[in-house]
C-alpha cells in the first residue's frame, strides 16, 4: 500500500511540476519574465521534493521510476494544452497565392485584417504570385487561415511566432 501511495504522489507531483515548466517555457518565449521566474521557483521546488522522496524511499520497485516517467509525460501533454489554450501572443503569417485574388483581398479587409502585399515571380514558369504579410493575435489565426483557404485552397501559408511588433495594426 505504501508503494501505491508513493507512486500516486510522484505521478501527480510530476504532472504539476512539468506542466508548470511547459507553461514557463512558453512564457519565456513570449518575454514574460516576472511570472516566468515565479513559475521556475515553483517548478524546481516541487521537482526537488518529489525527486528526493523518490530517491530516499525505502521502497524498491520499478513502479517508482515508471510513475515518475508517466507523470513527466502526462505533465508535458497537460502543460502544452494549458499553454496553447491560455497563452496568447502575436503571430506572423505569410501567405503566397497564385494570382491576384480580388475576392480574397476584399474578404481580408471586410474581416478587419490588415495586410501588406508583395508581388512575386516564379523563376521557372514566370507565374505571377503575391505574398501577403499579416501580424495577428493568435486567437484570430484560425479565422484568417480559414478565410484564405476559402478563396485559395492551394495557398502556401507560413505561421511563425512574433516576439515584438512596433507600429501597425494587429487584429
Amino acid at each position: 500500500m505504501e508503494l501505491f501511495f508513493l507512486c500516486i504522489k510522484i505521478f501527480f507531483a510530476r504532472i504539476l511540476d512539468v506542466s508548470i515548466g511547459t507553461v514557463r517555457t512558453m512564457l519565456m518565449v513570449k518575454g514574460k519574465t516576472f511570472i516566468m521566474a515565479i513559475l521556475a521557483f515553483l517548478e524546481v521546488f516541487i521537482w526537488f521534493i518529489v525527486a528526493r522522496e523518490a530517491l530516499i524511499s525505502n521502497v524498491q520497485s520499478i513502479f517508482i521510476p515508471i510513475s515518475y516517467s508517466l507523470g513527466y509525460a502526462t505533465g508535458t501533454l497537460i502543460g502544452a494544452f494549458i499553454a496553447n489554450r491560455f497563452i496568447r501572443g502575436i503571430v506572423g503569417v505569410q501567405v503566397v497565392i497564385n494570382k491576384k485574388n480580388a475576392g480574397l483581398l476584399k474578404a481580408i479587409r471586410k474581416h478587419d485584417f490588415e495586410v501588406s502585399i508583395v508581388d512575386l515571380k516564379d523563376d521557372f514558369e514566370g507565374n505571377k504570385r503575391e505574398m501577403l504579410f499579416f501580424q495577428v493575435n493568435s486567437r484570430h489565426l484560425k479565422e484568417l487561415i480559414n478565410l484564405v483557404k476559402h478563396y485559395d485552397k492551394k495557398a502556401f501559408i507560413v505561421v511563425s511566432e512574433t516576439k515584438t511588433v512596433q507600429n501597425g495594426f494587429i487584429k
